[in-house]
């Protein structure tokens, strides 16, 4: 998948951010996963893949919650800003 550089680049090339920056109610699209093979993999068991669309519950201080194919997932703001997403709606 992708790294460091490409992901800056193709934020601001495409109109995409990180997961970590989506507003609570708010619905987004994952784009990519940036990270190792086994995260990724984790992440892709848990539903989390490239079209999945998933809402945020919570994202205040801590751990955010989202929503994506009808189960809620908690993720660490660290795993949460190497999901790149756009807003959907």
């Amino acid at each position: 998948m992708g790294g460091r550089y490409k992901t800056r680049r193709y934020a601001k090339a495409r109109n995409h951010l990180s997961l970590a920056f989506i507003q609570e109610g708010k619905k987004a699209r994952v784009i990519d996963i940036f990270g190792g093979r086994g995260m990724v993999r984790r992440l892709m068991e848990m539903g989390l893949s490239p079209g999945s669309e998933v809402i945020v519950v919570r994202n205040s201080l801590g751990p955010m919650i989202i929503e994506v194919r009808g189960v809620r997932l908690a993720l660490g703001r660290g795993l949460a800003s190497r999901i790149l997403v756009e807003p959907v709606g």
